[in-house]
């Protein structure tokens, strides 16, 4: 898992930063001050789950078990929906995409949820 999650960690990690600068400089005057802001959202989550993403790889080589990888996993999801459907709702401007959202920050969750509770399981072993 370390590889897949470090790969993963370097594709949303890279493609978070080229879409930031692509919203910066190439969307700045064809989208609403709103849908910005809209896009601007889904990068900044793209990028602290990249880094989280990274976490759970270095964590996943210490600490092997099915928390931290569902942990991972569900960062990915949780990038790929949350902030796939803000890229989307505002390129598009179908507003129906942003139904998809909350299904990706409900990602985001559960792998804080699974991180926390492989923490817990750690310190009550020791």
């Amino acid at each position: 898992m370390l590889r897949g999650f470090l790969l993963l960690a370097a594709f949303f990690g890279f493609t978070g930063v080229a879409l930031g600068a692509f919203a910066a400089h190439g969307l700045k005057d064809r989208l609403s001050a709103e849908y910005l802001a809209i896009f601007h959202t889904g990068v900044t989550y793209q990028l602290v789950h990249a880094l989280a993403l990274f976490g759970v790889a270095l964590l996943a080589a210490h600490i092997p078990g099915r928390l931290v990888t569902w942990a991972g996993v569900s960062f990915a999801v949780g990038i790929m929906l949350f902030s796939g459907s803000l890229y989307l709702l505002t390129l598009t401007g179908i507003g129906k995409l942003g139904i998809i959202t909350p299904f990706g920050g409900l990602g985001f969750l559960v792998g804080w949820f699974c991180l926390g509770l492989a923490a817990w399981r750690l310190q009550a072993a020791a």
